[in-house]
């Protein structure tokens, strides 16, 4: 039976490494700009691709599991820029 905390957890091996790819793509976000604002769009997946074949991980792998990751990293990245007015630390 799996906890609360345990709930988020990767399940797999493939997944501990799709985790471990997500804490090393920090640099590789897409950003926009404009007159009112910016807003994070997501990874450079063509980055996050090659990153990961450097690091032994399946194309396919990274290709399914990423892109959820991605998608919650953008809400919340840009709920939080929304909140706090700024996206500090991101240059558009």
């Amino acid at each position: 039976m799996r906890g609360p905390r345990s709930l988020h957890h990767p399940q797999t091996l493939e997944g501990w490494q799709v985790w471990d790819l997500v804490q090393r793509l920090s640099g590789q976000v897409r950003v926009a700009g404009g007159m009112s604002g910016g807003a994070v769009l997501g990874w450079d997946m063509g980055a996050a691709l090659q990153l990961g074949a450097a690091l032994g991980l399946s194309p396919l792998i990274i290709a399914e599991l990423l892109p959820p990751i991605e998608a919650v990293m953008v809400r919340k990245t840009n709920e939080e820029a929304t909140g706090s007015g700024s996206l500090e630390g991101f240059d558009a």
